[in-house]
This record gives C-alpha cells, structure tokens and sequence, in this order.
C-alpha cells in the first residue's frame, strides 16, 4: 500500500478506495484485510464516525467474515483500481450541500474491480465515496490529511 498521507486528498481517497477493493485470500485473513482497512480509518473525538460504520461499508463491498472464509476455498483475490475521482464541488450534491466543516473533502472514486477464483474472473466498476479530513479542520493530522470514513453502499454513494 501507497502511504496516504500528505495534503493530497484526492490521492489519499484513490489509495483508500484502491485498497478498499483490494484483498487476497491466499495471502491475508480477514482479519488482517480488516486492520490494514482499520489502520486507514481515523476515529474522530466526536464520535461521528464510529468504527462500527467501516464494517458496515466494507461489508457492503460484498465481503463479510463468513463469505472470506468461503472465498479463501476458492484460492479468491480482489484486485480495486481506480479510474477516476470527483471530488467536492464537482460532485453536484456537495455543491448543494456542502461538507460541514472546512477541511473535510468528500471524493467519490470509480474503482475498477476483478474478482478472481479458481473458477473464474468478473469484472465490474464500483463507486466509493470516501470522506478525507485536512488542515483546516482542528481534527486532523498537523503533517497532512487522514480518511475519516466512506460509502459503499449503493445509497449513500455522493454524487
């Protein structure tokens, strides 16, 4: 994995949505494709962003502890890149409803996605949107920015 930090939220939201759709059952548990998600994910002070939302998005990518175990019979990997970005104002619902403090970016990113079995290969796109907070904002990281959540379920992507 590319190291997200830095200025750039728009990089920062390519590598996490990247990784997001990224894991190898031949290689990593579910438990530790969940760290690697989890260690990408910054906690706020206020409570809003509770890690109990990152399983839910991240189940909702398709993949839960139980499906893992199934895929890792089949030798299954997921491999997530990243064809494009928008973010914030060009993003026509974040032009109407901007995001609520200076400093947090929302970048919704089209991911190219290949699931591979022993049996097979699908491919398909998939948008995430994934929120990144920067200075400004008295919650972020002095040295850059930090990813503070994300959307993939189908309802709640920003477009």
């Amino acid at each position: 994995m590319a190291d997200p930090k830095g200025a750039d939220y728009r990089g920062l939201a390519l590598i996490a949505a990247q990784e997001i759709y990224t894991w190898d059952t031949r290689s990593s548990s579910y438990s530790e494709v969940y760290s690697r998600l989890r260690g990408l994910w910054t906690l706020l002070p206020d409570g809003s962003n509770p890690v109990t939302v990152l399983v839910q998005e991240f189940e909702a990518t398709g993949v839960t502890a139980g499906t893992y175990t199934t895929l890792a019979g089949q030798e299954a990997y997921r491999i997530g890149t990243a064809e494009s970005v928008a973010c914030d104002g060009e993003l026509a619902k974040l032009r109407d409803y901007p995001a609520p403090w200076l400093g947090l970016h929302v970048c919704t990113v089209k991911v190219n996605v290949v699931d591979r079995t022993a049996r097979g290969e699908n491919a398909y796109a998939a948008p995430v949107s994934v929120m990144v907070n920067c200075p400004p904002a008295p919650t972020a990281p002095v040295d850059g920015c930090a990813m503070v959540g994300f959307y993939a379920t189908p309802s709640r992507i920003v477009y």
